[in-house]
């Protein structure tokens, strides 16, 4: 089984389809991403650099904003990501 899904080439976030703990080692396009935090099933975690105020980037298209520098193995969620539906209703 895979332990994870890059749903869109241009994505910058991968979804984990099991739990990956600190630590694990993944390949993704070619290269070798070493997890930094604990990633539950269904989450995001980061595959290239994303600067804080850049998009993310998941099916292809823009979710949200970094509200701080995320590496890649960083677990990105509700600490370092706001949506952009809640950028919008505000």
């Amino acid at each position: 089984m895979q332990d994870f899904r890059k749903i869109s080439e241009n994505d910058n976030v991968a979804v984990a389809l099991r739990e990956l703990l600190p630590g694990v080692q993944v390949i993704v396009d070619g290269g070798a991403i070493r997890i930094n935090d604990r990633i539950e099933f269904g989450h995001k975690f980061a595959i290239k650099e994303i600067s804080k105020g850049s998009g993310v980037v998941k099916y292809g298209e823009i979710i949200g904003e970094a509200t701080s520098d995320i590496k890649p193995g960083d677990h990105v969620h509700i600490n370092n990501l706001i949506s952009l539906r809640v950028r919008r209703a505000h």
